[in-house]
């Protein structure tokens, strides 16, 4: 831990006396996988984010690696392909944050015709290259353990096909740390207040959120990936941006386990929208999402009690057990910055990029929509506008983000059980549920927090839930958290199982932790 403070320390300390070759507004999936890409080419990189990483749109997903069957609908063709492909490659980059799920569609009276399922599933098995994930296949729910919790009448005939799933604000993180041991700087809760441009550079005016503090940050070329702030801030103060923003907020519920199996439900409601039962962190079944136009502020999104009925009401249609708003024990919400295509319904909206180049002066870069799932190939189109204006890259080239692997998955697909056992190697305190957690958490650099705890007693001390002093010092260090919320929310999920006085301790360390670094 005391290497990567004294580095980051070191890297923040330069960002201001020297020229970038790209600085980046925003820490979500997007600006973070530019920032990786761009410093595994060689390039300078400086990224600064308001808040913490992934802190909005990217850690508000539905989770899924997907290429998102219901786009063949609106003919998105281009986009569904490209999203396929890339599930797994994002699979095998970071195996430890992305797994393999079958997902159920049942059939019943009033919903798409049989005949439209199976050709949209066809081309869903066929248009991304699919390699290692298994085919779609027809399911007899009557005799199926996956046709247990549905209502009788939907205990008839269904489809089962392939996704991923993916913790997304992890992937953010983890691209931003990799960006960070190529050379970039990544200062987090760091706001840009304001804009200066030349004909040869930009300078930004960024500010310390925490101190208060003020510095200039110059860079050739400037990247906009501030999602749903991309046309607030530099979009409000430079020339506008010609391609507009559709916000749509998506929220999702939390419930009790709601069935036993390992696979998801795909279900589709009479207004044509669809809502996924997705098991989560183990105790739990993870529904969602809505779509809603949204005005308001885009670091306040909050689920209204109509979207809560509604997700309740959707899952209550096809599972035997209501599903009522009292079961509900975490709802978390997302502003989605859509490209505006003038769709009538926010479902509707297109998932797909744009990304505007302003060449009047120093390149502006601005980031309009996308999705999780393609994140690394709109880093990848990104980079192509800005090399002609950067020059060649002192290092690599091309696609090299594809096949080199984020930290901690640095091992085959498919194979984190065998790493929770080699974890457990020789470590009789450390519990089988923790090894788990750990080795899809932190895939290899486990072997990292648990070499720090082995030999200090201290270090193992829990918080609860498994959390270690040793984690939560990882998570500072290597992970860019600074608070319990970055830590219980965003780096895990474990603030599903800690008390409040368990969160209020840990969030007393890691204040002492901060105050003990900054001595």
């Amino acid at each position: 831990m005391e290497r990567a403070r004294a580095s980051a320390q070191g890297q923040a300390a330069g960002a201001g006396d020297r020229t970038f070759d790209i600085a980046i507004i925003g820490g979500g999936v997007n600006g973070c996988g530019i920032a990786r890409d761009a410093a595994g080419r060689g390039y300078s990189v400086y990224l600064c984010e308001q808040g913490d990483l992934a802190i909005a749109t990217s850690s508000a997903s539905t989770k899924l690696l997907h290429g998102g069957l219901r786009y063949l609908e609106y003919y998105e063709f281009k986009l569904v392909r490209e999203a396929l492909t890339e599930r797994e490659v994002v699979w095998g980059i970071a195996p430890h944050i992305v797994h393999p799920l079958r997902f159920v569609l049942p059939y019943g009276r009033g919903m798409r015709p049989w005949w439209m399922l199976r050709l949209g599933l066809f081309l869903y098995d066929h248009l991304g290259g699919r390699k290692l994930l298994p085919k779609t296949r027809a399911l007899d729910l009557g005799h199926d353990v996956a046709g247990a919790p549905l209502k009788s009448e939907l205990r008839t005939r269904g489809f089962e096909y392939s996704d991923c799933w993916v913790d997304d604000a992890r992937l953010v993180v983890l691209n931003a740390a990799d960006a960070r041991a190529k050379g970039a700087v990544i200062e987090t809760r760091t706001r840009a207040v304001a804009f200066d441009r030349a004909p040869d550079a930009w300078t930004l005016t960024v500010e310390d959120r925490e101190a208060g503090t003020r510095k200039p940050v110059r860079a050739r070329v400037l990247v906009n990936a501030a999602g749903p702030w991309a046309d607030r801030q530099i979009g409000a103060a430079r020339p506008p941006l010609k391609g507009k923003l559709r916000l749509v907020q998506g929220s999702h519920i939390v419930v009790p386990r709601l069935f036993d199996h390992d696979r998801c439900y795909i279900f589709q409601n009479p207004d044509g929208r669809i809502v996924f039962a997705i098991p989560y962190e183990g105790d739990f079944t993870l529904i969602g999402t809505t779509d809603l136009d949204y005005q308001g502020d885009p670091a306040k999104p909050a689920i209204t009690p109509e979207e809560t009925a509604y997700l309740c009401s959707a899952a209550s249609e096809y599972f035997a057990r209501p599903v009522t708003p009292a079961d509900v024990v975490w709802t978390y919400s997302g502003v989605r910055a859509l490209y505006d295509d003038g769709a009538s319904a926010a479902q509707a909206a297109t998932r797909d990029y744009v990304l505007e180049l302003n060449e009047e002066a120093a390149p502006l870069l601005s980031v309009l929509g996308g999705k999780i799932t393609t994140y690394r190939h709109l880093a990848l189109d990104a980079l192509d506008k800005l090399v002609p204006h950067l020059g060649p890259a002192a290092a690599r080239r091309g696609d090299w983000t594809g096949t080199k692997p984020l930290p901690g998955g640095d091992f085959p697909p498919g194979e984190t059980p065998a790493l929770a056992r080699a974890l457990q190697h020789g470590r009789e305190w450390l519990a089988d549920a923790d090894a788990a957690r750990l080795a899809r958490t932190y895939g290899t650099q486990a072997h990292q927090i648990l070499e720090a705890a082995d030999g200090a007693p201290e270090a193992r001390r829990s918080f609860g839930a498994g959390l270690t002093v040793a984690e939560v010092r990882h998570l500072m260090g290597a992970e860019f958290a600074r608070t319990a919320d970055d830590v219980i929310w965003r780096r895990t999920k474990l603030g599903l199982r800690l008390s409040t006085e368990e969160v209020a301790a840990l969030d007393a360390f890691m204040a002492q932790e901060r105050r003990s670094a900054a001595a």
